[in-house]
C-alpha cells in the first residue's frame, strides 16, 4: 500500500497543536460588504476602511505616481471572457444555428484590441477554454493554432454571408431578410462590467456591419440567470451573451471538468442546460471524449493529452463558446494586512486568504462585487464566484488543491491509496456496501471488485451547531451521491446535478465505514494517485439532517436544487442563506422531529433519540440566525443582511476544531518560474539557435510555427539555461516558450517572431555607449501583454500569467 500524505510535516503537528486548536484562523471575524463600484472600493482600501477587495481593480486606477501608495497589489489570472452563442434551431431563423456563422465570430472580434485597450494590457488573448497560462495548454496548443483564428472582419462577413445564403436568407436594403422579415439578433450585454459592456458593443457593431438588425439587451448576472441561462434557447430571447468566468475556486493541475463545462452538453452548462422540455444543444462526440477525461478512462498521460486535444479541437470548431481573452486581475489589499495568499486559480479570493490573513483590529473587512447572486445550497447551488468566495471560509473540504502545483492535498483527512489500475482489480472486503436506489437499502458487495481503493482518516470535529460529525454524515453523503446520481429516479433527480453526479456514482463499487473514517472502492484510475484520492473523496459539507431536510423540501416541490430544475418546475432555487427557504428547511426538520423520522439510509446507524438531537440543534440554529448554512470550517456564518448587503462570519471557536492556526502560512510567497532572457537572431539561416535563461524552472517547452509547418519540443531547464534549434525553409517564424517548474505549475510564457533566411542579414547598426555586449541580438522582455504581432517582426513579447483552477464560476 502506498501511503500518500501531502504536507506531512504540517500534518504531523496536529497532534501537538495544543491551545491553538479551536481557532483555525488568525482573525476573530470577517465582514463581506458589497461594493459594486471598483473605484469606490479601491479608495476604501486605501483609506483603511476595507482590508481587501475581492474583485479586479481597473488597471488605470493603479497607474501613475502614488497610485499604489499604502496598498499591496497582487496580480493573478484564472478568469476569462467569451461569447456564448445560442445554437438553437427554431421556427424563426437563427443565424447561430449554423456552425459556420458561429465560427465566424472568431474573426469578427479583435482580441488584441480587447486585451490592449479594454483590459489595459492585463490579459492575454485565447481561442479555447485553455489559454497560455494553463498547465494543460501545451497539450492543446497545436490543435488551437491550426484553427487559424485571427482578427479578419472581412473573412467573418464572408463566412456569415455563405451561412445565411445556405439558410435561404437574402440581403435587402443592406439587411439580411428571411421570409420577408429582417433577421434581428439580441445581444445580451453585461452592463455591470465595463470590459464586457465594451465587448458587447464591439460584437453588436460587428454584427450590424455583417447585415443584421441588432437589439442590445443590458443587464447583470441576475438578469442573465433568467434570460440566458433560464429560458428555452428555441424561444430566441437571446442570440449572444458576453459571458465571463471568475477565477476558479482552486488551481488544478489535471483539469477534469473544464472541457466538459465549456463544451459538452452532459455537464449541463451548454444552451438548454439539460432543462426538461427545452431545446438542448447536443454533441455526442464531445460528451464521449470529455466523459473519458472526467472519469479517468485513459491508460497514460499521453493518452489523456490526446483526449484533451481532440475535445478542444471539436469545441473550438463548434464555436458555441468563443473564447476571447484570459484576465490578469489586480487585487488591492491594505498595507497593514499580512498573510495574503494568491492562489493561481482563485487569486487573492482563495479560501485560504481569510483563514491565514492577519488584520490589526482582529476583524477582516472584505469588499465584494456582489454579496449575493444565484443560490446557496451544497448540491447545485454555489455556482457563482461571489458566493463561493465566502463559502470557502465556512466549509472545510476533505481534499483541496495545492495553490501552486494544483495537485490534490488533504484538508480534513489523510489518505492511503491502493490501485491495481488501469487493468487490474482489487477485491472488496467484508463490510463493503453500496446504496441501491431501486431497492432503497444498503446492499452487501463484499467479494466484488474495483480498480482502486482509498482509505480516508477524517480529522474529527463538531459541526457549527455543536453536534459532532461522524459516521452517519459520511453514510448519508454516500447515500445521497448514489440516490441523486441515479438517472432512473423521478423525485430524486435534478437536470444539472444528476448527469454530473452519475459519473462519480457509477464508478463507486462500494464503501466501508470505519471508526474515524471511510474506505471507498472505485472503478477509477489516474497516473497521479492524488487524483484518485480526490475522485473518491467523501462528500457532505453539511450535517446529514440538513441534507435530509433539503431533500424533503425539494421532493415536496417547495424548491429545487438547481436553477434549471427551478425554472422547469416553476419553483424557487433553494438557497439556505435566504430566510424564506431556511424556514422551509426548518419546517422539514420540525416534521421529522414530530414524527420520530429516521432516514432509511441511516436506519441501522442512528437511533430516533440521536436523530432528534440533530433535528433540535439544526432547528435552533435556524430560529436564531434565520439561515440554514451549517458547516464545519474555521468560520461560521453569523448573519446575512440583504439591506446592508453584508455577510458576517465569526471564528468557529469550538475546541474540537482540528486544524491549528497558521497551518496554511507556508502558502505565502511562492518562487515562480521566470524567463530571464532570450537570445535569438532577428534574421538567420537555418538552423536557428535559441538560447533561453530561466530562473526557478525545471523544463522549457517551445512551439514554433512557420511556412512549412510547426515544430515543438521540450528541453531541460533545471540548470538555468535551455537551448534548442529551429530548422526549415526560409520564411517568418513565430515562437512561443513556456517555462514550468516541478514545484510551481504556473507556466511563464513569452512570444517572439524571427526570420529564417539564407540571405545574409543586413549589418547591425552601431551601438551607442549604453549598448550591451556584442554577438547575436537579444531582445528586450516586455512586462505587458501584447498581441497580434506580425509574423516577421523581431519583437519579443512577455506575458506573465497564472493558471486556471477548478470549475470556473460565473462572475
Amino acid at each position: 500500500m502506498l501511503k500518500l500524505v501531502l504536507l506531512a510535516a504540517v500534518l504531523a503537528g496536529l497532534a501537538a497543536a495544543g491551545e491553538a486548536r479551536g481557532t483555525g484562523a488568525f482573525v476573530d471575524g470577517v465582514r463581506f460588504v458589497q461594493y459594486t463600484d471598483e473605484s469606490t472600493a479601491l479608495e476604501e482600501v486605501r483609506a483603511g476602511n476595507l482590508d481587501a477587495y475581492y474583485y479586479r481593480i481597473p488597471s488605470d486606477r493603479l497607474q501613475g505616481a502614488g497610485a499604489r501608495e499604502g496598498l499591496q497589489v497582487h496580480e493573478s489570472t484564472g478568469g476569462s471572457y467569451d461569447i456564448l452563442l445560442n445554437p438553437a434551431e427554431s421556427d424563426e431563423l437563427n443565424p447561430f444555428s449554423s456552425k459556420k456563422a458561429r465560427f465566424a465570430i472568431n474573426y469578427l472580434l479583435d482580441r488584441g484590441l480587447i486585451v490592449n485597450e479594454l483590459m489595459g494590457g492585463y490579459g492575454v488573448p485565447m481561442a479555447s477554454n485553455y489559454g497560455p497560462f494553463d498547465p494543460e495548454y501545451p497539450a492543446v496548443l497545436e490543435r488551437v493554432e491550426s484553427a487559424g483564428i485571427r482578427h479578419d472582419p472581412g473573412l467573418a462577413r464572408e463566412m456569415i454571408s455563405k451561412a445565411m445564403e445556405e439558410m435561404g436568407a437574402s440581403v435587402q436594403g443592406g439587411l439580411w431578410h428571411h421570409g420577408g422579415e429582417p433577421v434581428s439578433l439580441t445581444v445580451f450585454i453585461r452592463s455591470d462590467d465595463p470590459v464586457r459592456r465594451s465587448i458587447g458593443e464591439m460584437l453588436a457593431s460587428g454584427l450590424e456591419g455583417a447585415g443584421f438588425a441588432v437589439e442590445r439587451e443590458f443587464g447583470d448576472l441576475n438578469k442573465a440567470f433568467v434570460l440566458v441561462y433560464g429560458s428555452d434557447p428555441a424561444e430566441l430571447r437571446w442570440h449572444a451573451y458576453t459571458e465571463g468566468w471568475g477565477g476558479r475556486s482552486a488551481f488544478v493541475r489535471y483539469d477534469q471538468t473544464g472541457l466538459a463545462q465549456m463544451y459538452a452538453p452532459w455537464f449541463s452548462n451548454m444552451p438548454g442546460f439539460n432543462s426538461p422540455g427545452y431545446w438542448n444543444y447536443q454533441n455526442e462526440q464531445l460528451d464521449e471524449i470529455t466523459r473519458k477525461v472526467y472519469s479517468g478512462e485513459f491508460a497514460s498521460a499521453a493518452e489523456r493529452d490526446k483526449l484533451l486535444a481532440e475535445a478542444t479541437e471539436i469545441g473550438v470548431s463548434e464555436a458555441v463558446r468563443v473564447f476571447l481573452a484570459a484576465k490578469i486581475d489586480q487585487y488591492a489589499v491594505g498595507g497593514s494586512v499580512s498573510g495574503i495568499i494568491n492562489d493561481f486559480g482563485a487569486g487573492v479570493p482563495t479560501r485560504f486568504t481569510p483563514i491565514n490573513a492577519r488584520a490589526p483590529d482582529g476583524v477582516l473587512d472584505i469588499g465584494v462585487k456582489q454579496v449575493y447572486q444565484g443560490a446557496w445550497n451544497p448540491v447545485r447551488g454555489l455556482t457563482d464566484s461571489y458566493s463561493t468566495q465566502i463559502w470557502g471560509a465556512v466549509s472545510d473540504p476533505t481534499v483541496f488543491r495545492h495553490p501552486y502545483t494544483g495537485l490534490a492535498m488533504p484538508v480534513r483527512a489523510e489518505w492511503d491509496v491502493r490501485t491495481a489500475g488501469p487493468d487490474g482489480r482489487i477485491t472488496m472486503p467484508e463490510g463493503a456496501v453500496t446504496w441501491n436506489p431501486q431497492s432503497g437499502q444498503w446492499e452487501d458487495v463484499a467479494g466484488g471488485e474495483a480498480i482502486s481503493a482509498v482509505t480516508y482518516s477524517i480529522l474529527p470535529g463538531n459541526w457549527h451547531h455543536g453536534e459532532p460529525a461522524g459516521e452517519a454524515d459520511l453514510m448519508y453523503a454516500a447515500y445521497f451521491l448514489q440516490e441523486w446520481g441515479s438517472e432512473d429516479g423521478e423525485l430524486t433527480s435534478d437536470p444539472e446535478y444528476t448527469p454530473q453526479a452519475a459519473q462519480s456514482a457509477d464508478s463507486v463499487a462500494g464503501v466501508r465505514f470505519l471508526d474515524g473514517g471511510v474506505e471507498v472502492y472505485v472503478d477509477y484510475w489516474h497516473f497521479d494517485e492524488g487524483e484518485i484520492a480526490a475522485w473518491a473523496a467523501p462528500g457532505g459539507s453539511m450535517p446529514w439532517e440538513i441534507y435530509a431536510a433539503m431533500e424533503k423540501v425539494v421532493t415536496d416541490g417547495g424548491a429545487a436544487f438547481s436553477r434549471s430544475a427551478a425554472n422547469a418546475r416553476s419553483t424557487s432555487w433553494l438557497s439556505l442563506l435566504v430566510p424564506s427557504d431556511a424556514r422551509k428547511v426548518l419546517g422539514a426538520l420540525e416534521d421529522f422531529s414530530s414524527s420520530g423520522y429516521v432516514p432509511p439510509a441511516l436506519a441501522h446507524a442512528v437511533t430516533a433519540e440521536q436523530a432528534e438531537k440533530r433535528y433540535a440543534a439544526a432547528a435552533e440554529w435556524i430560529r436564531q440566525r434565520d439561515h440554514a448554512v451549517i458547516s464545519d470550517g474555521p468560520f461560521e456564518l453569523e448573519s446575512y443582511s440583504p439591506e446592508s448587503r453584508t455577510v458576517r462570519l465569526s471564528a468557529f471557536g469550538d475546541p474540537s476544531y482540528p486544524i491549528e492556526r497558521g497551518r496554511w502560512s507556508w502558502m505565502e510567497g511562492p518562487r515562480l518560474p521566470y524567463i530571464a532572457s532570450v537570445d535569438v537572431p532577428a534574421v538567420s539561416p537555418s538552423p536557428v539557435r535559441v538560447d533561453v535563461d530561466v530562473n526557478d524552472a525545471s523544463e522549457l517547452a517551445y512551439f514554433v510555427r512557420g511556412p512549412d509547418g510547426a515544430q515543438s519540443g521540450k528541453v531541460d531547464a533545471s540548470g538555468g539555461r535551455a537551448s534548442f534549434e529551429v530548422s526549415g525553409a526560409d520564411g517568418a517564424r513565430q515562437l512561443r516558450l513556456f517555462a514550468v517548474s516541478d514545484q510551481v505549475q504556473r507556466p511563464d510564457y513569452h512570444e517572439t517572431a524571427f526570420m529564417v533566411s539564407s540571405e545574409p542579414a543586413p549589418p547591425a547598426p552601431e551601438r551607442g555607449p549604453d549598448a550591451g555586449s556584442g554577438g547575436a541580438p537579444a531582445f528586450e522582455i516586455w512586462h505587458v501583454a501584447i498581441v497580434a504581432i506580425p509574423a516577421a517582426a523581431a519583437l519579443l513579447i512577455r506575458r506573465r500569467l497564472n493558471s486556471r483552477g477548478a470549475t470556473a464560476r460565473r462572475p
